[in-house]
């Protein structure tokens, strides 16, 4: 072995255990906190990510995570953004705010659906041992109920498209791409003390007047009872977001594959018909002329013509055209060459563009590992190995940062942050 790949090596094993080191002490016992102080509960999307995370080292305590994550599930399937397992005032809005009645307590809107994927990835690094199958046949009916609950409650028409009925429920909570449906949204008129800008630079953090519809938008629904058809018939913030749909699409097709195992044929035949259903559904998000996908204002019934990086999740979801697949690697390809570390969340020649500001330009692990994971499956090999390239020496240079601006690399928001840690152990430290 030459010197520099015994030093690779080595460094790679010191990232490996610093992560490892990180994902234990945000453990609460049996799940995982983004980040100490700034987010204190355990969050639905970070916790799939972490889940896969854990799952290098620690199988059993992955399958703990998704069993933690799924106490918060409520009756009718649906699974909350937040689960509020313990009372800290470190965080606006708290459950209070909420006022969802469940024990534990929870949020009442949704994030991108990641655990069946997360399943599948737990199984295979467990190499499918007889513990491991029957976890994942316990968890398996919960999913589906999840999967079932999306389908209902936020499709009812059937459309093939589901709508988020809050950008947080999108995961990209401040992304420019909600900017016209929320100006089209009334601001609350309550007085309320945001946390995070007291822990973070506002700089870096969605703005005030987003905030404010951010708040209207919970307090509408809490005065709804968190009735889904009630949310749906009445709220002004309704979009059919390309990435929570190329997500969703992902995670039903990893769904059916757990229900080839632990299901019936009929959840079967209704997991694959619906899957087709799905596709079909992300194809009206397709602009030929522009090359790429756009999320859809269901309120509106707008095309919402600003890409950012949902705009190439399709990669991350499955697409049948190889052709398509490759326009949207090129595109990528040129945001990527405008930086200094890839991926951007918006173009950096786009006018939206902010490099500081959360999901406005900055460089996330998970979304560099969604993406490079969609490449590879596409054929952009290339591509792929930059952005873990990339990953990796954020992490190296600036540490297990929340996000990264994308022309100087520095680290921003939160740090010793969970599902960038997963991310290096379950993708870029490969």
């Amino acid at each position: 072995m030459r010197v520099d790949e015994a030093t690779e090596d080595a460094d790679l094993a010191a990232l490996r255990g610093r992560a490892i080191q990180i994902l234990r002490t945000n453990n609460r016992g049996g799940y995982t906190v983004p980040t100490d102080n700034l987010y204190p509960f355990q969050w639905n999307w970070d916790s799939a990510f972490c889940a896969m995370g854990v799952a290098t080292f620690d199988v059993q305590r992955a399958w703990d995570e998704l069993d933690s994550l799924y106490t918060g599930q409520w009756t009718n399937g649906f699974l909350p953004h937040i689960v509020f397992h313990q009372v800290v005032d470190s965080y606006y809005p708290g459950p209070d705010v909420w006022g969802a009645d469940h024990v534990p307590r929870t949020s009442g809107i949704s994030q991108p659906p990641i655990t069946a994927t997360a399943a599948r990835f737990i199984l295979a690094r467990a190499g499918d041992d007889r513990a491991s199958r029957a976890r994942a046949a316990a968890l398996y009916p919960k999913i589906l109920a999840l999967h079932d609950w999306w389908d209902r409650a936020r499709d009812p028409e059937a459309s093939g498209l589901v709508g988020v009925l809050h950008p947080w429920e999108s995961g990209a909570d401040n992304s420019p791409v909600w900017d016209r449906p929320l100006e089209a949204t009334p601001a609350t008129t309550t007085v309320f003390h945001r946390r995070d800008v007291a822990l973070v630079d506002a700089a870096m953090r969605p703005r005030q007047w987003e905030y404010e519809r951010y708040i209207y938008l919970v307090e509408l629904y809490r005065g709804l009872g968190w009735d889904d058809a009630r949310m749906w018939a009445q709220t002004p913030f309704k979009v059919a977001d390309v990435g929570l749909n190329a997500i969703l699409q992902r995670d039903e097709r990893d769904l059916l594959a757990l229900a080839e195992r632990f299901g019936t044929p009929a959840e079967q035949q209704r997991l694959s018909e619906r899957a087709a259903r799905r596709r079909k559904g992300l194809e009206r998000l397709w602009d030929e002329e522009a090359g790429a996908y756009y999320s859809l204002d269901l309120v509106s019934g707008q095309s919402l013509k600003i890409a950012s990086h949902a705009s190439f999740l399709p990669l991350w979801g499955g697409l049948d055209d190889p052709g398509r697949a490759q326009r949207l690697a090129d595109e990528l390809q040129r945001w990527v060459d405008l930086c200094a570390f890839g991926a951007p969340t918006m173009a950096p020649d786009s006018p939206e563009f902010d490099q500081r500001r959360y999901w406005r330009g900055p460089v996330w692990a998970i979304v560099n590992w969604m993406l490079g994971d969609g490449l590879a499956r596409h054929g952009c090999g290339e591509l792929a190995r930059r952005l873990r390239a990339d990953t990796r020496r954020l992490i190296q240079r600036n540490g297990f940062c929340e996000y990264y601006d994308p022309l100087s690399g520095e680290g921003l928001g939160g740090d010793t942050f969970s599902w960038t840690a997963a991310a290096g152990l379950a993708w870029a430290f490969d």
